[in-house]
C-alpha cells in the first residue's frame, strides 16, 4: 500500500471506553461528579433519608389503645417536652456536662498538645502520639468499667484517700463521676487537633514576640492561643457531640438520677414503645449541635480575622 493510500484510508472507530475517557478528559467537572457520586448516594441513603424519617416521625403519634403508629402532623410530642419539667432537667444535665467535659478537655489537652506540637522533637512527638492513641485501642466498655472501679465506694480512689488520712469521697455514681469519665474518654480527640494546629505555628512568630518584649503569657495569649483556636474548635466539636449522644456511660457510672437524653430515648422506645416521642427527643441534640456548629463557625471566622 502506498503512502497516499494509507493516509486516505478511513481510521478505525474509537472504542466506547476510549470515547468515554476522552469525554472525561475534556469535561473535568463531569469527572469529579462521577467520582463523588458513590459517596453521595451512600450519604443520601444511610444518613439524610434516615434523618428525614426521624424528623417526620417526631410529628406522628401513638394510638393509646392499640399502640400502633399514627402518621400525621401533631405537635403533641414537642409540647410534652416543653411542658414536662423532668425532660428539662435531663436536657440541661446533658448539655451542661457536655460543655463541662469540653472545657476540662481543653484545659488538660493544651499543655500536652503544646509539648507535642512546639517543644518535642520528631521522635518524642511520635512517642507522645502513640501514648495518646493507646487508650483508643482498648475497648470503650473496658475504659468505662475501669473508671467505675476507680470511683466506686470501695475503689482505688477511696482506698488511697483513706490510706492518706483524707477520709472518703462520695464521687462514685454521680454527675461528677460521669464528667471525669467522659473527660478521660474523649481527651485524645482534643489533644490531637490542638497538637496538629500548634505544629503548624511558625517558630519565627514566637521568636518575634520575644524580641518585641512579649513575655511568656503575652505570647501565649496573643500568638499561640489564636493560632491554636481552630484545633480547639475542632476538638470541642468531637468532645461535645460525643458526650451529648452517649448513653452507656450514664448507665455504668452515673447514679439513679443521672439520665442523659440517650437514656430517656432508649427507655421511651424499649419500655414505652413510643417511637414518635423518642424521635422528638432525638431532635433536641440535633438542634443543639446545629447551634453549636454555628457558634464555633462564627468563632473560627472571628479568630481568623
Amino acid at each position: 500500500m502506498t503512502q497516499a493510500a494509507a493516509l486516505s484510508a478511513p481510521k478505525p472507530a474509537a472504542s466506547p471506553l476510549r470515547r468515554l475517557s476522552t469525554l472525561l478528559w475534556r469535561l473535568p467537572g463531569l469527572r469529579l461528579g462521577l467520582l463523588g457520586l458513590p459517596p453521595s448516594i451512600w450519604f443520601l441513603l444511610f444518613y439524610l433519608i434516615p434523618l428525614a424519617v426521624l424528623i417526620i416521625a417526631a410529628f406522628w403519634s401513638v394510638d393509646s389503645l392499640t399502640g400502633a403508629l399514627q402518621p400525621g402532623f401533631s405537635l403533641h410530642n414537642f409540647k410534652s417536652l416543653i411542658e414536662t419539667r423532668i425532660y428539662h432537667t435531663v436536657i440541661f444535665r446533658t448539655i451542661g456536662i457536655a460543655a463541662a467535659v469540653t472545657v476540662f478537655d481543653i484545659l488538660l489537652a493544651f499543655p500536652i498538645a503544646y509539648w507535642m506540637g512546639v517543644i518535642a522533637g520528631p521522635k518524642a512527638r511520635a512517642v507522645l502520639g502513640v501514648c495518646v492513641l493507646i487508650p483508643l485501642w482498648s475497648s470503650y466498655l473496658a475504659r468505662v468499667y475501669a473508671w467505675r472501679l476507680i470511683l466506686s465506694h470501695d475503689g482505688i480512689l477511696n482506698w488511697l484517700m483513706h490510706s492518706l488520712g483524707l477520709g472518703e469521697n462520695a464521687i462514685g455514681y454521680s454527675n461528677w463521676a460521669m464528667t471525669l469519665t467522659f473527660t478521660y474518654l474523649w481527651l485524645p480527640f482534643m489533644i490531637l487537633p490542638i497538637a496538629t494546629a500548634l505544629e503548624r505555628v511558625p517558630r519565627n512568630l514566637l521568636e518575634a514576640s520575644a524580641d518585641l518584649g512579649g513575655h511568656g503569657f503575652t505570647t501565649l495569649r496573643r500568638v499561640v492561643l489564636p493560632l491554636a483556636a481552630p484545633g480547639m474548635i475542632a476538638g470541642s466539636i468531637f468532645t461535645f457531640s460525643l458526650t451529648l449522644g452517649d448513653y452507656v456511660t450514664p448507665i455504668l457510672v452515673g447514679g439513679p438520677s443521672s439520665d442523659f437524653i440517650g437514656n430517656v430515648i432508649y427507655k421511651t422506645v424499649g419500655v414505652a414503645n413510643d417511637i414518635p416521642f423518642a424521635a422528638a427527643l432525638a431532635v433536641v441534640p440535633l438542634v443543639v449541635m446545629g447551634l453549636y456548629l454555628w457558634a464555633t463557625r462564627a468563632l473560627d471566622k472571628e479568630a481568623s480575622i
